[in-house]
């Protein structure tokens, strides 16, 4: 396997460290409440019978793998920098909700990619699909493994609405913002997908909505709303849109030129489904061929990502990130909010935006 090394990353500042800790305090209470109830779900179905609890394990197995945990970090953030109280539990369900709508969304992502491996592990669809050969049974094995893929999919958007279901309704609101944003945001990446035209206007709205918005600006608005900082969502927006971007952007070059062993996804994926990320839209303007050169065998990717390395579109979407990364902090500068959470924040966009995995 060729590994195509990324830049490396630039340091971020230093972390304003009672944050931190409080942060970090919080983030197991947010485990432990996603683990018991997925517990609870569980023993109710397996009781009934094995087999039906077979899509709440793949939502465990997923959950379990890890992850960065970046929405539940955003959001109890929100909340401590808005001044919520960390010994009031309030927070907790709506950072594990999130949590379980991100479960949905990487499980019908890698069906709709048709990634076979996520942190490390066989996709839902993957490893279904290799139950059902080899245990002979009737049907197709990809068809059984994405029908349980997308119901697991869907059990885990159906949890995230019941945990979501405890909190007041200014919070709901935002929430129910959220969850559309996002699958209008997928059906979009879909379409530009297929249509395959070089618009980078289009491609940063689909790269904002479909992950920046549901990755930090709803997240943390969602914590403020939580500890009734409505005041605060303001510089929480232009934060989160300045960061998601960066966010999203980091992905592309991770799909691109990242390795797969540190990601914990295989890369190029981008190129074998057509996205039309920002990346790849800049690319196209600039150098007409590269479109001939999508879908991508891997011949054709490796001279793909020499092209956008020689073409300097890598540099400038790097540049781009760097004046992103400004502008949240710039943003977060001036928010309404505890120095020491001005500058956690900060220090929390440069670790989004120059992440490694």
């Amino acid at each position: 396997m060729t590994v195509h090394t990324m830049a490396t990353p630039r340091p971020a500042p230093a972390p304003a460290t009672t944050a931190r800790r409080t942060l970090m305090s919080l983030l197991p209470r947010v485990e432990e409440r996603l683990h018991t109830f997925l517990s609870g779900e569980y023993e109710r179905w397996h009781g009934l019978d094995p087999r039906s609890s077979v899509p709440v394990d793949a939502i465990a197995d997923l959950v379990g793998a890890g992850g960065k945990r970046m929405r539940p970090a955003f959001c109890l953030s929100g909340y401590l920098a808005a001044g919520g109280d960390p010994e009031d539990g309030r927070v907790i369900p709506v950072a594990a909700a999130l949590e379980l709508l991100h479960a949905c969304a990487l499980i019908h992502d890698d069906v709709m990619d048709e990634s076979a491996v996520r942190r490390g592990s066989p996709t839902v669809h993957t490893s279904q699909a290799a139950l059902h050969r080899e245990r002979g049974w009737q049907g197709t094995a990809e068809r059984f493994g994405e029908n349980v893929a997308i119901l697991a999919g869907d059990l885990a958007l159906v949890y995230s609405d019941e945990i979501m279901a405890e909190v007041e309704p200014a919070v709901a609101a935002e929430w129910h913002l959220l969850r559309s944003e996002l699958i209008i945001g997928q059906y979009m990446d879909v379409a530009a997908s297929v249509e395959f035209e070089p618009d980078p206007e289009t491609s940063r709205w689909i790269a904002i909505a479909k992950s920046g918005r549901y990755t930090i600006h709803r997240p943390l608005v969602l914590g403020a709303a939580v500890a009734g900082r409505a005041d605060a969502a303001p510089a929480f927006e232009e934060y989160g849109a300045a960061l998601g971007e960066a966010f999203q952007l980091r992905d592309d070059l991770l799909d691109a030129f990242g390795d797969s062993e540190v990601t914990g996804k295989p890369s190029g994926l981008d190129f074998e489904q057509h996205k039309m990320t920002l990346l790849m839209a800049l690319a196209i303007q600039r150098n007409a061929h590269i479109r001939e050169l999508v879908p991508a065998q891997l011949r054709g990717a490796d001279h793909l990502r020499r092209l956008l390395i020689e073409t300097g579109v890598r540099d400038d979407v790097e540049k781009h990130i760097d004046g992103l990364v400004e502008r949240a902090c710039r943003a977060i500068a001036e928010a309404p909010l505890e120095p020491e959470w001005r500058e956690e924040l900060a220090a929390m966009a440069h670790e989004v935006a120059y992440r490694s995995a």
